[in-house]
């Protein structure tokens, strides 16, 4: 029977159906979790279909950086080996493919994939506030920026 969220192509020969359908899975769980903390309407059915919307527009690279994310990774990160290793252990994740959660709503607008880098440099910014401070660092390092 074929799967509702079948695995992107971009990730053929790099993720099975089983270990997509997993993280999937788990990443909805995570962010259906957070906002039902948050007293925010969320279904598990929507919010998997969003994440797995933007799985799919992300066509395998960082949102915010164009890198290519190493999606051999899901599912590889390890506590005990993170304690141990520390940052060292935590640097070689990176590119982890993880969802970021720009709003409330649960569209495919709602969430986009980036790295593991990318996402705890933006934190809780709006895309916009993440820009800016990426403007403001590279700026005062002595790079001028512009718009293309």
């Amino acid at each position: 029977m074929p799967r509702k969220h079948s695995t992107p192509d971009f990730l053929d020969g790099i993720v099975s159906p089983d270990a997509y359908e997993k993280w999937l899975e788990r990443k909805t769980a995570v962010h259906l979790k957070r906002d039902k903390n948050r007293d925010r309407p969320a279904t598990r059915p929507l919010y998997k279909d969003a994440i797995h919307a933007a799985v799919l527009q992300s066509d395998g690279l960082d949102c915010y950086t164009g890198e290519t994310l190493n999606w051999h990774l899901i599912s590889t990160y390890r506590n005990e080996a993170s304690k141990a290793g520390r940052h060292g252990y935590k640097s070689g994740f990176a590119l982890l493919p993880t969802v970021d959660h720009i709003d409330s709503g649960a569209t495919e607008s709602s969430f986009r994939i980036c790295g593991w880098r990318t996402n705890d440099a933006k934190n809780d910014l709006t895309p916009e506030q993440f820009i800016s401070l990426c403007v403001s660092v590279l700026t005062h390092a002595g790079f001028s920026v512009s718009k293309s």
